[in-house]
């Protein structure tokens, strides 16, 4: 018999942040959400490896972009007003600075960037690119836009000494 799962992700347990946090609010620091993600990476990779480690990030990326674009993003039709309506939010809740570089739409082929990231911006030179949730996050709102499948990977990463993050977009065939 399969365990039943304790937090199957609902946008409800986000919960009331003004009933919750009256006086503190949605603020808080970086540091705070940097200790988190990397104290889960930590344990995760000690027990399940690099590899599968990033394969969940990304997995939970994903998600989240899903769930972001429907409860946040909303229904667009046009490509302009997503990207339009991402860069607004994206600067709005602090999460980066977005940018298009490359848009082939019929191809299904993009090149975006994210500065101010969330995950990596002010970390130390590491010689490997860390932004899989952001992977994951990025294609789980181009499929929830497109209705298509998507790969993102990380090319270029403030820890292998960009300062933005770009990342590659592709439909899967």
């Amino acid at each position: 018999m399969a365990e039943e799962m304790r937090y199957r992700f609902s946008w409800d347990l986000l919960g009331d942040i003004g009933l919750g946090r009256p006086n503190m609010g949605p603020q808080m620091r970086l540091e705070v959400y940097r200790l988190m993600q990397f104290c889960f990476r930590d344990v995760m990779e000690r027990q399940l490896g690099s590899e599968r480690t990033d394969a969940i990030f990304r997995d939970a990326g994903r998600l989240a972009g899903e769930q972001f674009y429907q409860n946040v993003v909303g229904e667009v039709s046009r490509f302009e007003d997503f990207i339009d309506a991402l860069q607004k939010v994206f600067i709005d809740m602090g999460i980066g600075v977005l940018r298009i570089e490359e848009a082939d739409v019929a191809a299904g082929r993009f090149v975006l960037t994210v500065s101010e990231d969330l995950d990596c911006s002010g970390l130390p030179e590491l010689n490997y690119e860390i932004c899989t949730y952001d992977e994951g996050f990025i294609a789980g709102l181009m499929e929830s836009f497109t209705g298509r499948r998507f790969v993102v990977r990380e090319v270029d990463c403030w820890c292998t000494g960009g300062r933005t993050c770009r990342f590659t977009a592709e439909i899967v065939s």
